[in-house]
């Protein structure tokens, strides 16, 4: 595994990284820096850390780390890399990107007590300008990187311990962060299914799946050859109707139901699993019974009343809450 820290000036990359060093026996590594690049925070590695390694070029480093894919490491100085080369990092199975932040005071607070009476202190307005310039230079600048970041961590406190807890919470060492899980892979399935929805109500998601392979996948909003809910299609929905009123005038099929309609019941078979971004409501559940789902997987709460739990809870092997 292979952390790559970015993040504004005083954001707390180092003390991440050296949480990462002591609690989880990750090695700091770095790119050496050139005169026309951005250090990013790496600027003080060498003075906490004996197991610091550099590497002259993006190329060398990631050579190294294929290599010695199942060994933790944890790079700083990301702004040395180039958005080109940023995408050959982001196409390794083994890297993780974490951007660092904090307010603009907290980090001015933090920065004069690291200078403490020196005579390069800072003003306010110079250190906020220099942020700028890391941040948003035309050749240097890594908001590149923080825009492509896969974990993003708000560092607002002083105080280690708090910054500790938050970063166990995180799970930074964890391999499935590199790798989903099967729930969380068709779970993210069913989110982006989702995206397509024209239901001006709520957009929901869902994938239809057997033995790890997606069956089908569904959105909800009106049927074929309608004007879609979003351009005035379905009157309940463009009403605001409050939910669960007048649902028998709702023209919109429910994810759940265009998944299986999509599928049909011969080719769910047996074993099958549904995934649904929100929590089936009593009609689909019922459907989901008929066609002999044996395991529903949802993400966010719904309306569903006893009825619809009753019955789910009765006919299937489970019913999960991912989170």
């Amino acid at each position: 595994m292979l952390i790559g820290i970015c993040g504004s000036l005083c954001a707390g990359k180092t003390e991440v990284a050296k949480y990462l060093e002591t609690k989880h026996n990750f090695t700091v590594i770095r790119i050496e820096e050139t005169n026309n690049s951005n250090s990013d925070g790496g600027r003080n590695c060498a003075s906490w850390t004996d197991g610091e390694k550099s590497y002259p070029s993006c190329k060398s480093l990631l050579d190294y780390i294929t290599r010695h894919w199942s060994k933790r490491f944890v790079i700083l100085g990301m702004g040395l890399v180039e958005p080109k080369a940023l995408e050959t990092f982001l196409r390794r199975p083994f890297f993780l990107l974490l951007s660092v932040d904090a307010p603009t005071l907290v980090r001015w607070q933090r920065y004069q007590k690291r200078a403490g009476s020196s005579s390069l202190k800072q003003t306010f307005e110079s250190f906020v300008q220099e942020c700028d310039t890391d941040m948003y230079h035309p050749d240097h600048g890594i908001a590149h990187l923080v825009q492509k970041s896969t974990v993003r961590l708000l560092n607002t406190t002083d105080s280690l311990e708090r910054l500790h807890q938050n970063l166990d919470a995180l799970k930074l060492e964890d391999e499935s962060r590199l790798r989903p899980g099967w729930d969380a892979y068709f779970m993210q399935l069913a989110s982006l299914a989702a995206r397509r929805s024209n239901c001006m109500k709520r957009r929901v998601g869902c994938v239809l799946v057997r033995g790890k392979r997606v069956i089908s996948t569904g959105y909800n909003g009106t049927p074929r050859n309608l004007v879609n809910c979003n351009e005035g299609g379905c009157k309940r929905c463009n009403n605001g109707t409050e939910g669960g009123v007048g649902l028998m005038t709702c023209l919109c099929i429910h994810a759940e139901e265009n998944a299986l309609l999509e599928a049909g019941r011969e080719r769910v078979g047996d074993g099958a699993t549904l995934y649904c971004d929100t929590c089936p409501c009593l009609t689909c559940s019922i459907k989901i019974v008929q066609v002999g789902i044996t395991e529903v997987v949802y993400s966010h709460g719904y309306s569903m009343d006893a009825e619809s739990l009753k019955l789910v809870g009765s006919n299937l092997q489970s019913s999960t809450l991912y989170v």
